[in-house]
């Protein structure tokens, strides 16, 4: 699939138009729809350039003909190798790629103007895994880029396949980009006798071979103290804000977490959103993978919902929560998440007609048969790039979302 990378989000680029008046919700929703129309198919931006699916699977690429066009802000010149001269780049880094996510570790490699390294893995007939580099890495960094989504087990142990591959190759360093960490969510014990997988999966990484760790949007921030090693956390949030800022929202709008755990999150998003007002969900978790939504703390009648989270696994709560908000007079509700879990029966419940768009990142490779004519998929490579020419070149990886 092709696809348009987003850029990575910096204070300039994340300032939307004037707010208007709160007066009038129902003329400012149409408003809003005639300045962002819908339209009712996937809209995938996974690559280089855009992707839309249209009329019964027709792909289509470039200029949107029913909107405004999405244009991804330039990146950085000091950090686009491309603009260099060949012999004048650093050969010294090396980006290789598992086979979770192969689509965005080659946007990343794009934008910094270098190759994927050449990587062999495979299966033996019993399912082992075989790993060999095919380059030399003595003396380079190394960055490997394996998100652990599904299938969570083979994919971590194709990853500590890979770090060990790369240690016994004489790698300066080992960089692990884990654009979403698998186990991210089993953090504490709740129960007793109870495993902490977070704290193990961390563990593993260290012991592997690896020397630091780059992970986005984690499930809880807690779970960084796990690790021995350096951690750089980086948030999806800016690719989601410049979107948002693409589709000239200045209407009222309220921005609402979930549940209670992601009120920080959603505090932090609404305050580069116009510093809008914000909203909770209150829940009652009965087990895995199930909820059951409460009430509304906020006000969201006549304005527009954007609720935001790390994840989407079943969608349960996140329908649940959505159809509270449209009981409570929302005019219109937008899914944002960084991770497109997308476990059954997620892909029902959010193309039911509840959610006026669903927008996630590329961090999980979402397959075909997982899109549906509300979904928007927006591209991190250039936010990941970023963070790896950062921490390759000893710069600061928090000045990118200052």
């Amino acid at each position: 699939m092709a696809a348009t990378a987003a850029a990575p989000g910096t204070a300039s680029s994340l300032l939307l138009s004037p707010r208007r008046s709160r007066g009038g919700g129902g003329a400012a929703l149409s408003s809003f729809r005639a300045a962002a129309p819908r339209f009712r198919s996937p809209r995938c931006v996974l690559g280089s350039d855009q992707l839309r699916v249209v009329d019964g699977g027709k792909r289509t690429g470039g200029v949107e003909p029913w909107g405004a066009v999405w244009t991804p802000k330039a990146p950085a010149s000091e950090a686009r190798l491309a603009a260099l001269p060949r012999e004048a780049r650093d050969s010294r880094m090396k980006i290789f790629s598992g086979t979770a996510n192969r689509p965005l570790s080659q946007e990343i490699a794009a934008y910094l103007g270098v190759d994927l390294g050449k990587i062999l893995i495979k299966r033996f007939a019993d399912g082992e895994i075989y790993v060999q580099l095919q380059e030399s890495v003595r003396g380079c960094d190394v960055f490997l880029v394996q998100p652990t989504c599904s299938p969570v087990n083979e994919n971590l142990m194709e990853l500590f396949i890979m770090i060990d591959a790369c240690r016994r190759a004489s790698a300066r360093s080992i960089t692990v980009v884990i654009p979403y960490f698998g186990y991210a969510r089993a953090d504490r014990k709740a129960q007793g006798r109870e495993a902490i997988t977070a704290k193990l999966a961390a563990n593993l990484l260290t012991e592997a071979g690896s020397d630091r760790v780059i992970v986005c949007d984690i499930h809880s921030t807690q779970a960084l103290g796990y690790f021995d090693i350096p951690v750089d956390h980086i948030y999806g949030q800016p690719v989601i804000l410049d979107y948002l800022a693409s589709k000239t929202i200045s209407e009222d709008l309220v921005v609402v977490s979930p549940d209670v755990g992601g009120v920080v999150r959603a505090r932090a998003f609404a305050k580069k959103l116009f510093d809008a007002p914000l909203a909770i969900v209150d829940k009652r978790r009965q087990g895995h993978n199930m909820s059951e939504v409460m009430h509304l703390i906020g006000d969201v009648k006549g304005k527009v919902a954007i609720m935001v989270d790390d994840m989407i696994d079943t969608a349960g709560t996140i329908t649940s929560a959505a159809t509270l908000l449209k009981q409570e007079g929302a005019e219109a509700v937008y899914a944002c998440c960084t991770h497109a879990v997308f476990s059954p029966p997620a892909i029902e419940r959010l193309s039911g007609g509840i959610f006026e768009e669903v927008i996630v990142t590329n961090s999980i490779l979402l397959p075909e048969d997982k899109c549906f004519p509300q979904l928007t998929v927006l591209s991190m490579a250039n936010l990941v790039a970023e963070t790896i020419w950062h921490v390759h070149r000893d710069g600061s990886v928090s000045s990118i979302f200052q």
